[in-house]
């Protein structure tokens, strides 16, 4: 049978994202109001999306409003690098998306995750496309809504685990600075959440989703470590990027996608 007119087997790693968003711990759905979602239009005063929006998105997919201006990270990030990031390179992703998987209906009402988490289902003619930018839709809407340009603080239960773990918040975001310079090309650092609550670093090329991984890993906090993420501030100084970087982690927002307190 053709990919077009049959439906995708959901498969043991496809049943696995789908256990698992429940076996981390249960969360609300808070503010992203996408219409796939709440039958309405995303209108730029959305509050920080949780982890499963993002997550739990469908066809046909939209970039979400940025939550702040494009010099609102200044002088870590530039207004221009941030403009193009947003409008160009991830508005991109979306589009190629969408238009991968037009013509598969059997495909849309999979989720975001559902389909990263189980790509050997989705047809190999457009398995590349949907791997490239599934991942690099659900890998930037993750970025931009952990981002802060002011003080923040982890919730006092996931600074317990931040200081278990790694030492400390600084301790934790050394280690990512870390795996984002030993990233080869282009990809993202992450911190991210195992499957039995602990935390861990690990890095992926390209637009990979750390729910590709095996076992498949809750992506937490990420930075993009593209050059496109830092080329006109930093050019080749990836270094001084990722620690300017530092300075910009919603804590808040990362606590709050953490599925283990």
């Amino acid at each position: 049978m053709s990919a077009k007119s049959s439906p995708v087997q959901h498969s043991s790693r496809r049943r696995f994202f789908s256990h698992s968003l429940l076996g981390f711990g249960a969360i609300a759905l808070v503010g992203m109001p996408s219409r796939k979602l709440h039958g309405e239009s995303a209108g730029a005063s959305a509050a920080v999306p949780g982890l499963l929006d993002f997550e739990s998105e469908t066809y046909p997919f939209e970039l979400p409003p940025l939550p702040y201006g494009f010099d609102a990270m200044v002088p870590y990030i530039d207004r221009r690098t941030m403009e193009i990031h947003y409008t160009k390179h991830h508005a991109g992703y979306v589009r190629k998306l969408n238009a991968a998987i037009a013509n598969y209906p059997e495909l849309h009402e999979l989720t975001l995750g559902e389909m990263l988490t189980d790509l050997d289902s989705i047809p190999a003619s457009i398995r590349t496309a949907v791997r490239n930018n599934g991942g690099g839709h659900l890998n930037h809407c993750l970025f931009w809504y952990s981002l802060k340009n002011a003080p923040s603080a982890p919730s006092p239960e996931f600074k317990t685990r931040v200081n278990t773990a790694f030492g400390g918040e600084d301790s934790l975001l050394d280690e990512m600075v870390a795996a984002g310079l030993a990233r080869f090309g282009s990809g993202w650092s992450w911190l991210c959440e195992t499957p039995g609550g602990d935390l861990v670093v690990v890095s992926s090329p390209n637009q990979d989703s750390p729910w590709m991984k095996e076992p498949a890993l809750r992506p937490l906090l990420g930075v993009d470590v593209w050059e496109h993420a830092y080329y006109l501030k930093y050019q080749n100084r990836r270094a001084d990027y990722l620690n300017a970087w530092k300075n910009l982690v919603d804590w808040g927002a990362v606590s709050e996608r953490s599925q283990a307190v």
